[in-house]
This record gives structure tokens, sequence and C-alpha cells, in this order.
């Protein structure tokens, strides 16, 4: 497979990873309540970066689907919408954690066979085999 080719698909297939784990970290991190811009900076100091043209569509749809509530309110003179788990929201959170901590030990389980379990993009691009058309491996 091309370079070019092989880093386009893996960025399709890392950004689709990234939209259910981005969902679960949002949820998470509501439990206490944030605007967009302190929400998006806690997201980032923990090691997930967001921009905003993907939090705050985010943000309205979690709130239209009741898994969140927000409310205006000015801070340092300027009006600033506050998200908030809602209860809903709690009960989904800890499904969704119960799902994610289940798929987390299967992969465990699968990887450690391979002994992949704690590997990094470097680990995985020093590992990285690209298969030729011929169908052998370099």
């Amino acid at each position: 497979m091309e370079q070019a080719l092989q880093n386009e698909l893996f960025n399709s297939l890392r950004m689709e990873l990234r939209r259910g784990c981005l969902i679960l970290a949002v949820l998470a991190q509501l439990r206490v309540e944030h605007y967009g811009y302190t929400l998006r900076k806690a997201l980032a100091d923990d090691g997930l970066a967001i921009e905003e043209s993907t939090l705050y569509p985010l943000l309205r749809r979690l709130e239209t689907q009741g898994l969140l509530t927000s409310e205006w309110r000015e801070e340092e003179k300027r009006n600033k919408r506050f998200y908030k788990l809602s209860l809903a929201g709690e009960a989904i959170l800890i499904q969704l954690l119960a799902e994610w901590n289940g798929i987390n030990e299967s992969l465990h389980r699968i990887l450690k066979d391979e002994n992949m379990v704690g590997m990094n993009a470097q680990d995985a691009t020093l590992r990285s085999v690209v298969v030729v058309p011929d169908g052998n491996e370099r």
C-alpha cells in the first residue's frame, strides 16, 4: 500500500475511533460544570484535544438527546453557556463506561497474545508491515 494512501486510511480510521472516545470523555468531564472553553482546555490537558468545530456541535447534540443541561450566565462580564451532565446523562455515562471497560478488557486479552498491549504510535510505526500488490510483506 502506498504510504500516502496508508496515511489517509490511518487518519480516517483514527478519526472514527476518536469520535466515540470524545463522546465518553465529554460526558465524563461534564460531571463537573464547564463552559465550552474550559471544557476544551480540560480535555486537552488530559491529552484529548478537540477542535471547537467538533466540540460545540457535539454539545448541542448531547443536550438535544437529554444527556446535558445548559444555562447562560454572565461571568467576567461575558455571557457564557455552562454545561453539566443531566440525570439521564449520568445513567448513560455509567452504561457507556461499563461498555468501554468491557471492550478495553477484551482488546487487552486479544492484543496480549501479540505482545501489543501498551504499544504507542511510534512502536506501531516501527512494527508496521507494508503489503504490496503481489502479496509479499516488506
